[in-house]
């Protein structure tokens, strides 16, 4: 390595706008998300013509659109928010960003440094500790020339695995400030494996006689489903997908595919019970919803992790854990697995197409979306009351072709499928979301009208929370107030935002319906009148 000092750093002086908006060409980001403010005015005047800013009409919304383009690019999310009350208002889709392990720099304005003493109108007086603890890294720097190097560390740690989103409240008065730039460094973020570790995993994998792979959403997050596929063929694993895994990790028409696990402990035992070894790769070991007894941690079955989050490996509550990087560790592994005599498992047989009917069933509805979707589309999905439905009736190909929110907090995925419109490259997006759901994010909507972005929002609309009328059955209560949203009309909701609509209530309607929307040049919305019956999400036995 040079001593020298980097050409940028001799003697210059820029302003921390300056400083900061060359930090952002260098790292590649190409778009900023916001909903302005008068603390974020100094920010945005003069905008560069290179750089584009995304306007969302709330902050959650926001928040969400960078999530999805965070995803869809592989690069941090630029999020410029709108003081105290901006955090706020973004807050949840924060926390599930957090969960997805999503890469954001958060930027929010705070009051001219010299009122803060007085406790100013749009003041907040402890800015950093607001979004903890669901940041990586939060900091008000304490000088105004700091704040290129506030934001450059942010980035640093937003990118590093397990990404997630950082903070930098600005004073509005830093940005004229003068400082020093700041030259963009390269920091490298793949983990490899220790090799004791990976070779008494290779040896498990090798003596074992009915071994499962269960796979979590870093694989899909690493690039690595083909990996993993290798891994999966060479060790005749049996293949599951973790509990509400947020992304596609393995192709669900494979034959070594056994299906999808419960978040409930019981239910999750036994679907692995037969299996003597599991090694789980980029997921928790395990995500549950409901209570209950894990006989999977009372000895008998053999465990292993991979995980790119050391926190996940420490809160592992028995068996192995091996912390790295998702293609140094499956690069490891696949070299190191002999060739097995075990037979190749059988996987899950998919149920025949479901017959339709009126009023419209919503695994035929389910069913015929993923007929009508090309093979480049990808799905943002947020309908929990149907998502079992949803996995049997729509298997997905692999890598990038699914994304939902791993917090199960609404309001996420129609932002999150407008930024990942905005940030795809191929294909289409979307955005399959019930009629709860979609309410808590509606005004992104406006946002991808305007851009004309390749994006089509299918509403399954059974008229309540259909998940909470589920949940309310498996818990034997009764009397439950709030389940039931009646009269919402998401046809005029798009058409007054922009969007070209429709809405669809017979079964014989919905395959031409979908093969205009997704044909559509620009966003358009399919509002689905499903059976207001839901399936029950958890047996007794959990």
């Amino acid at each position: 390595m040079s001593s020298r000092k980097p050409a940028a750093s001799k003697g210059k002086t820029v302003t921390v706008k300056d400083a900061t908006f060359g930090l952002l060409r260098a790292w590649g980001i190409k778009k900023v998300f916001g909903n302005p403010g008068s603390t974020e005015l100094p920010f945005l005047s003069d905008w560069p013509d290179d750089i584009d800013y995304v306007l969302g009409l709330q902050e959650a919304s926001v928040v969400g659109m960078a999530d999805g383009y965070a995803l869809a690019t592989r690069n941090a999310g630029f999020v410029n928010l709108h003081s105290a009350a901006g955090v706020g208002n973004a807050l949840g889709n924060i926390y599930n960003a957090y969960r997805n392990q999503t890469p954001l720099v958060i930027t929010a304005g705070q009051q001219a440094r010299s009122i803060m003493p007085l406790q100013a109108f749009l003041y907040a007086e402890r800015a950093s500790e607001f979004p903890r603890p669901y940041v990586k890294f939060a900091v008000e720097p304490a000088r105004a020339e700091d704040v290129p190097a506030a934001i450059a560390r942010a980035y640093y740690v937003a990118m590093q695995p397990p990404c997630g989103p950082t903070f930098v409240s600005v004073p509005i008065d830093d940005w004229a400030h003068a400082t020093q730039p700041l030259d963009a460094r390269q920091v490298s973020r793949e983990i490899g494996p220790d090799l004791s570790a990976m070779q008494a995993l290779g040896a498990a994998l090798g003596e074992a006689k009915r071994p499962a792979l269960v796979v979590g959403p870093a694989v899909d997050r690493a690039e690595a489903v083909d990996l993993m596929v290798k891994v999966a063929e060479k060790s005749k694993a049996s293949v599951w997908a973790s509990p509400f895994s947020a992304r596609c990790s393995f192709p669900e028409r494979h034959p070594q595919f056994a299906g999808f696990l419960h978040a409930a402990p019981g239910q999750l035992s036994d679907a692995l019970r037969d299996h003597d070894l599991v090694v789980v790769v980029g997921a928790p070991v395990f995500t549950f919803h409901v209570e209950g007894h894990a006989a999977i941690f009372d000895g008998s079955t053999t465990i292993f992790q991979i995980t790119d989050d050391p926190d996940a490996a420490a809160m592992t509550p028995t068996g192995h854990s091996i912390v790295a990087t998702m293609k140094p560790a499956l690069t490891a592994l696949l070299e190191m697995l002999l060739e097995t005599k075990r037979t190749a498992p059988t996987g899950r047989v998919l149920p025949p197409a479901p017959a339709a009917g009126d009023p419209i069933p919503a695994e035929y509805a389910l069913h015929a979306l993923s007929a009508a979707m090309g093979p480049y589309d990808a799905l943002v999905e947020e309908i929990p009351s149907h998502r079992p439905l949803m996995q049997k009736a729509m298997p997905m190909h692999g890598q990038d072709s699914f994304y939902t929110m791993a917090s199960g907090g609404l309001g996420y995925s129609l932002p999150a499928a407008v930024g990942m419109a905005l940030g795809r490259r191929q294909g289409r997006t979307v955005c399959l979301i019930g009629d709860g759901s979609a309410m808590y994010s509606i005004q992104a909507l406006w946002t991808s009208a305007q851009r004309k972005l390749p994006l089509t929002v299918v509403v399954l609309n059974n008229s309540g929370y259909g998940a909470m009328r589920s949940f309310s059955q498996v818990m034997q209560v009764r009397n439950v107030p709030g389940l039931d949203l009646p009269g919402i009309d998401f046809v005029k909701l798009a058409e007054g935002l922009g969007c070209d609509a429709v809405r669809v209530t017979k079964s014989a309607e919905l395959a031409g319906a979908y093969q205009r929307a997704l044909s559509h040049q620009g966003t358009s919305l399919i509002e689905v009148m499903v059976d207001s019956a839901v399936p029950l999400l958890y047996t007794q036995k959990s």
